[in-house]
This record gives C-alpha cells, sequence and structure tokens, in this order.
C-alpha cells in the first residue's frame, strides 16, 4: 500500500517513511491523532485525547459519572437551624447545617458535664472534719487522698509542728530532757559570747532573728546519752557547741554543713 505526501504528492512503501520525509522535507510532522471532542487531527508524541485545553475543559472527562469518587449529584435539603434550603454531596458529611450556620459555628454547642452527667462524677462533694480544729467542711473525693484533712493552711501547719516534734520526728533517737541537764545553759551563754551572738556560718545576727541564735552541739547530744562511759553534762563543754541561725542549724543537723567548716567557723581545735 502506498502512501502518498499530502503536500508534494510523492509516494512511499510505510506510513513512518512518509512521515520522516514531511518532517525533514516540509518542516511539519503530519497529524497522528484525532480529538475525541472536536474530531479534529493533529499531531502528538504522547497518548493524548485532545487537541488542545480547550477541548480538555469543555468535553470535562473526570466530572459527574466519569469522576472515580462519584457519588450521585447534589442533594437538596432543609438546614436545621435556620431551616433555608440548600444542597450538598451525599459523599460528604450528613447535610444538617447550611453553609451560613456551619460559618458562624451556631451549631457548635457545648455538652453539659455538670453534676452526674460528668463522666468522673463520684458522688460529689463530702464533709469531713478537720484534723486539727474540729471544723466541718466539704472537699471533692479527689482531694481526698490523704489519711488526715485540714479546712486550712494554718490548720495543716500547726498539725505538722505538733505531730513531726520529739517522738514524731522521723529522725527521732530517744532525744533528752529539753534543758539538757546541768551545765547547758552556762556553756550556751557562753557560745553566744564567745560567737557574738551571730552565725558563724551565714552571720545573720540576734538583731536580724528578733531573738537569740541557737547553740547547736558539733558531736550529738544524743551519742553521750547512748555512752556507758558519759553522762549528757559531757557534751556541754565550749569546743563542743556553735552559733547557729535556724536555717543553719538544721543544715548542720542534716550533714549539710561538715563539722570541719564549723570548728574553723568559730576557731575550735576539737
Amino acid at each position: 500500500m502506498a502512501h502518498r505526501c499530502p503536500t508534494c504528492d510523492r509516494s512511499f512503501e510505510t506510513k513512518r517513511g512518509l512521515g520522516v520525509h514531511h518532517s525533514q522535507v516540509h518542516g511539519e510532522k503530519l497529524p497522528n491523532r484525532t480529538c475525541t471532542h472536536c474530531g479534529s487531527d493533529f499531531h502528538s508524541s504522547h497518548e493524548k485525547k485532545y487537541c488542545s485545553d480547550d477541548c480538555l475543559d469543555a468535553a470535562d472527562p473526570y466530572g459527574g459519572t466519569n469522576n472515580g469518587n462519584y457519588r450521585g449529584a447534589k442533594t437538596e435539603t432543609i438546614c436545621e437551624l435556620c431551616e433555608a434550603t440548600f444542597t450538598y454531596y451525599p459523599s460528604e458529611k450528613p447535610g444538617k447545617f447550611c453553609p451560613d450556620c456551619v460559618k458562624e459555628r451556631r451549631w457548635r454547642t457545648r455538652p453539659n458535664v455538670d453534676g452526674e452527667r460528668n463522666p468522673r462524677w463520684k458522688g460529689g462533694k463530702r464533709t469531713i472534719t478537720c484534723h486539727e480544729c474540729d471544723e466541718k467542711f466539704e472537699r471533692h473525693p479527689s482531694e481526698l487522698g490523704d489519711k488526715v484533712h485540714f479546712c486550712s493552711i494554718e490548720c495543716r501547719s500547726a498539725w505538722l509542728s505538733e505531730s513531726f516534734a520529739g517522738e514524731g520526728h522521723p529522725n527521732w533517737r530517744g532525744g533528752s530532757d529539753r534543758n539538757y541537764g546541768p551545765g547547758w545553759a552556762a556553756v550556751r551563754r557562753q557560745a553566744l559570747e564567745r560567737d557574738g551572738y551571730a552565725c558563724v556560718n551565714c552571720g545573720t545576727t540576734r538583731s536580724e532573728l528578733g531573738r537569740n541564735p541557737d547553740v547547736h552541739h558539733l558531736l550529738p547530744v544524743r551519742l553521750f546519752a547512748e555512752s556507758d562511759r558519759h553522762t549528757i553534762a559531757d557534751a556541754h563543754y565550749l569546743g563542743n557547741v556553735v552559733t547557729l541561725c535556724p536555717g543553719c542549724h538544721r543544715r548542720a543537723e542534716y550533714g549539710g554543713i561538715r563539722e570541719t567548716r564549723l570548728r574553723e567557723a568559730a576557731a575550735l581545735t576539737g
């Protein structure tokens, strides 16, 4: 079968030969496709169904039933809030509210979770008795984790001060008489005078405290009380005591300040 050139009427044995001839001799490629929309012939090196973007838009190959996600046309319904008529796609969320009501967020109502409607409801507040002053007060069940309860911070502080003093303190080691027996008052006064009534560690004075500072035993009194060869009075000698403010006293009691540091501060030789 002969293939004739539409421009010069030359004949070729193959369609490919005709195409090469027309492209090289006449400078134009021959059509190799037909537009699905308008039916005109055109050339394309790719698999194309339409000769131009205009034909593609006019054909709308992916619209309506041609769309892979097509679920039917829009459905008309009535807004549950304003009763206006509007259309929506059934494939989307159920059509309950029109676009205007959705935009105004009038459909977004906060759920009522007060009282028994709350999923964490445990019966509401309970009336309990303060362990310090015996006054009645209310608390939520979630606030009743402790075995003892207080109506105020003041009552809690008062209870702690009383309960954790003496034998109630976790570091209690048996203790002794509050006045530490004979000799304590004298050596305490001597230590205060020697240290100028000021903390040997931080320098806090009696006037800043509003009272005399504490006097701390470097070797604890309990060591003498537990010894078979000593008495409590043996702990009361000037080389075993230093003046400290309450804060430094607590630190020293719990090992927060080295004994050597306190001895150097008070110029003691041990």
